[in-house]
């Protein structure tokens, strides 16, 4: 029996974007094993990040936050394999990237803690709800008419 496949929703903020680790993200997560299922670039607009940070939105850097999601194109991603949300967690490395370890998306590429340059999803029912508000019905692939006993 198939076992039922996880996914994760990953965006590269603003100043990875600028920075050019698009490629090198892509990279990591399909090294891993992991199968893109979705992806697009886009200037998020205000609405969509209010809902997605709305857990935030009391706190005194949310202003900050809004001005830093919206300064640039975000590029957003569904990934899909067997533990997708905990490993792509620990494959970003910590929020705070002084706390990462290198090897990890942050511990390799990000020095400040406002400006850490990727997200992911912290739990199966965040990583679900993001999707959806990301992503409309019917945008995402599915890897699952493959017959193949390899893929993850």
């Amino acid at each position: 029996m198939a076992e039922q496949k996880e996914r994760t929703f990953i965006a590269i903020k603003p100043d990875g974007v600028q920075r050019g680790i698009i490629g090198e993200v892509i990279k990591r997560f399909e090294t891993k094993g992991f199968k893109l299922v979705g992806m697009k670039m886009l200037h998020a607009p205000q609405d969509l990040l209010e809902q997605h940070y709305i857990d935030l939105k009391e706190r005194p850097f949310f202003p900050t936050l809004m001005k830093y999601m919206t300064s640039g194109p975000v590029v957003a991603m569904v990934w899909e394999g067997k533990g997708a949300v905990k490993t792509g967690r620990v494959m970003l490395g910590e929020t705070n990237p002084a706390d990462s370890k290198p090897g990890t998306i942050r511990g390799d590429f990000c020095i400040d803690v406002s400006k850490n340059i990727i997200h992911g999803s912290d739990s199966v029912d965040s990583a679900n709800t993001e999707i959806s508000l990301w992503f409309k019905e019917g945008d995402l692939c599915s890897y699952s008419s493959c017959a193949a006993s390899w893929l993850y």
